[in-house]
Parts: structure tokens; sequence; C-alpha cells
């Protein structure tokens, strides 16, 4: 089978030790696609990790704005050899990098829509982009993306937005998908023993784990927490992490912030919650919610961005309006009180989510452009 697929070649501007969507994507799409025989190269910004086989690390500089993210030229490596297909992850940096070869070497060009201008404006501190420039990146996206032969997006809300900045180049739907070997209900001593762990009450939680950006709205869980019945717990680390622990030391809620998490921890903090909380209104996929949902936990999240179509109202989760406080405490209580019928539907789901189907999708996007 392997003669049948063709060589890849990634290129991201994001990768391992940094933990993200598109780091994980990119990771899980790798791993799947040689177990099916294929080979997938990854040229990845140059830091701390021990590159492994196939893995092309390209001298970077720690980035000044945004802890453990890299930079780099847009260079290419030496090791990439008899490639198919160049397939980017980003339109910068490495993204134009992956462009010059597709061109040098004459071979198609498939390009990733991971994530919104808003959130890279986010990791700068505030006034050192305005919205003007924000504009900007946007139009040079719309540019980068038309000279692609195919784009991949996570979610048709975010087909929608590409449509809408006038992308004209073909978009094909990709969920990321996830691991769902990894991401599975988990027992009550395993569970029992991550409380113990982090020194988590018996009860009712409700949680978010993930990046802590101010993009992110998470802010909105701290509002609903005085009003629900459960201990409020935060996984994950980012830029608004200390002023969420600042305000969280002000209102009368139990609200535990526990830090990043190891992946290998991930099951367990998902399993452990009766809700998953996301205030959201950027994803372009939301993994997070999926990753809940396959550990069997429902989740509350934005009417907004892809979260309008990744939470399966009634089923998986609740919606509620974008700055809707009443409505998200609503939807809330309401998921905490049906949590066991809402487990056993998102359980019903997992197969549905899983990453071997997204690589099912992507393989047929790269046979369209060879």
């Amino acid at each position: 089978m392997s003669g049948d697929l063709p060589a890849v070649a990634a290129f991201t501007d994001t990768y391992l030790p940094t933990v993200n969507g598109a780091t994980y994507t990119i990771e899980s799409w790798r791993d799947r696609w040689e177990r099916r025989g294929g080979r997938m190269h990854v040229v990845y910004p140059a830091s701390d990790y021990e590159p492994t086989a196939r893995e092309h690390p390209v001298e970077s500089l720690s980035f000044p704005f945004y802890d453990g993210l890299y930079v780099s030229t847009p260079r290419t490596p030496r090791g990439l050899y008899d490639i198919d297909i160049v397939h980017t992850h980003t339109p910068f940096s490495l993204g134009i990098a992956g462009y010059r070869y597709a061109r040098k070497h004459d071979v198609p060009l498939v390009a990733s829509y991971h994530t919104p201008t808003s959130e890279y404006v986010e990791y700068l501190p505030a006034g050192v982009l305005s919205e003007s420039i924000a504009s900007i990146a946007s139009g040079y996206e719309r540019r980068y993306l038309d000279r692609a032969d195919a784009v991949t997006v996570p979610s048709e809300p975010t087909r929608d937005h590409l449509r809408e900045l006038g992308v004209d180049t073909p978009i094909t739907v990709v969920p990321n998908g996830i691991d769902t070997e990894r991401f599975r209900p988990v027992g009550a001593d395993e569970r029992a023993a991550f409380r113990t762990r982090h020194g988590l009450p018996d009860g009712p939680l409700v949680g978010y784990t993930g990046r802590h950006g101010y993009e992110k709205e998470l802010d909105a869980i701290l509002d609903i927490a005085p009003d629900i019945d459960a201990t409020v717990v935060f996984g994950g680390d980012g830029p608004a992490r200390e002023s969420l622990q600042r305000r969280a030391e002000d209102i009368d809620a139990d609200v535990r912030f526990l830090g990043f998490l190891d992946r290998d921890e991930l099951p367990a903090f998902y399993a452990s919650l009766d809700v998953f909380v996301f205030p959201s209104p950027v994803e372009t996929q939301g993994l997070v919610a999926l990753e809940a949902n396959a550990c069997g936990t429902p989740v509350v999240g934005v009417d907004a961005g892809a979260l309008a179509e990744t939470i399966v109202g009634g089923e998986t989760g609740y919606h509620f309006e974008r700055g809707d406080t009443d409505g998200f405490r609503q939807a809330t209580e309401r998921a905490l009180a049906a949590s066991e019928t809402l487990r056993e539907a998102c359980l019903a789901r997992r197969e549905n989510v899983g990453v071997g189907a997204a690589v099912d999708a992507l393989a047929d996007v790269y046979d369209s452009v060879r």
C-alpha cells in the first residue's frame, strides 16, 4: 500500500514541545500516515525538542512575547527527497519555505488553515499590533491560500470564514480528528487518583483545559463560578492565566488552577469533570471539546465559531450565546443535571471524531491534487 501513498513534507511554525491544536494535529496525522505505510516529513522551528526520523528542525529564535513559541527564517533543511506533496500548516515563516519548495520542485501545495489571525495578534503585548495590521495579515493569508492547489479546514464555519475573506482555492473540510485510543472513558479508580494527586475535593467538577489566551474569553467561566454548585478547575497555561488567578481570588467560588497537564493525564482530567466549559468564540474546531466528549464528558460552549458545529445540542452538550452570562450558567446547570444521559450520547459518537476518519479525508485531498 505504501507505493500508493504520496510522500509528504509538512511545514509548520509550531511543533513539539509546544502543545496546541496544530501541533497535536500534525503529530497525529503523521503517526497515522506512517502507520498506513506512507512517509511524512515535518519541518519545524528548532527548539529543545530532540528530533526523530523525518523531523527537520530549522534554526530559530524564541519568540520574545510568548513563552514556548519559536520563529525561524523561511529556510528549507537538507534531507527532503522524493517529495510528492508539500503540506503547509502556516502561511508565515516556514509556510513560505514550503511554498518555495513546492514551486522549485514542481509539486502540489496543500495548505491547512488552523488558526485565525486574531490569535496570532494575541501573542503580542497590547498595542504592538493594531486592528489595521491584523487586517493586513488577513489579506496576506488570503493571498497565500490562493496560491495553494488545495486548502483544508477543520470545520464548516471555518470554510465559510475563508470564503468570506475571498479565498478562491478549493476548500475541503478535513476534521483534525482525535486519538480515541488515548481519549477514552476512565475508570473510577483512575479518576479518584487524579483528584487525590491534584488535591481536588469530592463533588461536581466543572472545568477547562487548553491555552489561557485572552481571545478565548475564559473570564466568562469566572462570571458563572459563584452561582454553580461545583468546583471550577483550570488546566493549561497562557498569557491570561495570571489575570484569571487574580480575579479568582476575589470571587466567592472554589476555583483551582492546575497548570500545564501532561498529555497522559488529560483523559483522567476530562473524565473527572462533570461538565467541560468552553466560552471561546474563535475556535476553528475546538479539539479539547472533542477530547472531552470522547472521554464521556459533555461540553457547554459558546454558539460561535466552530463550537456551533462541534457541540451537538442535547447530545454532546449545550450552547449559549456569546456574552449571555445567565444563558451560560443555565446551560452548565442543565448539563450538570443531565450529565449521565449526555455521557452515554458522547461515548456513542466517539468513532465519528477519530483521527482515522480524518486521515481518510486527508488522503482524498492529496489524491485530488496529484
